[in-house]
């Protein structure tokens, strides 16, 4: 069913011989190369060496979120995000920050009172700023850039208001105690305040959809017009192996890069069905026999998305994979979505990256 392929020793036929040992290697002239962790990830010793190994750059794939760090009104549990941290800081691997604000994973007591009311506008204000300098100041010497807000932009059609205007927000608790997009704005304005020299992000998914790439741009450029402090565009890059097109995911990064000097693809892996985003109600493919075909779809599909962001190395400062291996997916393993197996070994999609100058050309 699947590919035969070396196992972790990487041994590579004839035509690969001069090609890089590891990913961070073989992409060091153009971006960093970066992976979501969890906590097994950084401490169990076959897991750790193959991070330190082939990436150079992390992201705590849950352990930094508000809901992980802050549960609690004045209440604060350091130690998950702590170790990523001192991993990152002991191997001198940089650190991706994820996500000072979302409204999935979120501190609830931000939005409501004692009676389960919701806030207004100030006391929200108050909290979050509070939250993001705590966070931001405890890490501020290890993260270099921070997914300040996540997935703000709505998906499907675009839907008037009563101005005739697209809406393009989500109706998030957010957005529901503001009516507008301050909180969008406060957010980035607080995390400039405590720590003016991270790059700070705008990340979403379903970034390559002509609709929702139009809001994100939008949004984004009118924000900055108007003083807002976002340095760059995360590209989710939750694909499948029917899509984005190559054409899609370039039209993306090159608006883009109209409006912002940094675009990070914050969270890639791509799924062997036909489902795609970031939506946390999905299919594992559980029992799904994987075929041939779907292998050779998703190498052609990672190869082209690596062709595009090579191309454009000059705006894309990094590319992160979400997660180590299938094992460690949110996607279940059956997904089959990233370059190593749920065994940790090299997948063959893990040399069309790795060798594209012998596999794919520039």
């Amino acid at each position: 069913m699947f590919t035969t392929i070396c196992m972790l020793s990487f041994c590579i036929g004839s035509e690969g011989q001069n090609a890089a040992n590891s990913l961070k290697e073989a992409y060091k002239d153009y971006f960093m190369i970066g992976v979501a962790v969890n906590q097994r990830n950084i401490s169990d010793a076959q897991q750790s060496d193959l991070v330190k190994r082939e990436f150079s750059s992390m992201t705590a794939e849950n352990d930094m979120k508000p809901a992980s760090v802050h549960p609690a009104e004045g209440r604060w549990t350091w130690e998950r995000a702590d170790r990523i941290a001192d991993f990152c800081r002991q191997n001198g691997i940089k650190l991706r920050g994820h996500t000072l604000m979302w409204h999935a994973q979120m501190c609830d007591w931000m939005f409501y009172d004692e009676n389960h009311n919701l806030v207004t506008k100030e006391v929200l204000f108050r909290k979050m700023r509070e939250h993001i300098h705590t966070v931001v100041n405890r890490y501020k010497d290890v993260v270099y850039c921070w997914d300040v807000f996540n997935e703000c932009i709505a998906d499907g059609p675009r839907r008037l208001n009563a101005e005739g205007k697209d809406q393009p927000l989500r109706e998030s608790t957010f957005y529901k105690i503001c009516g507008n997009d301050e909180y969008i704005r406060k957010a980035f304005e607080y995390a400039r305040e405590a720590d003016p020299d991270a790059l700070l992000f705008y990340n979403d998914y379903n970034e390559c959809d002509h609709v929702k790439r139009d809001r994100i741009y939008e949004m984004v450029k009118e924000m900055k017009a108007a003083g807002v402090p976002i340095d760059g565009i995360g590209m989710q890059g939750h694909y499948n192996i029917y899509g984005p097109s190559e054409e899609d995911i370039e039209a993306a990064v090159s608006k883009y890069a109209e409006i912002v000097d940094h675009i990070h693809v914050t969270e890639l892996d791509i799924r062997v069905n036909r489902e795609m985003g970031g939506q946390l109600r999905f299919s594992r493919n559980e029992g799904a026999e994987i075929s041939n075909e779907q292998i050779e779809k998703q190498e052609a599909q990672y190869a082209a998305i690596f062709r595009v962001m090579r191309r454009h190395a000059d705006v894309v400062d990094c590319v992160t994979f979400w997660n180590l291996s299938d094992r460690d997916s949110w996607l279940g393993s059956n997904n089959y979505p990233l370059l190593f197996d749920k065994d940790y070994n090299p997948k063959n999609v893990y040399r069309v990256v790795k060798d594209f100058n012998q596999n794919t050309g520039k």
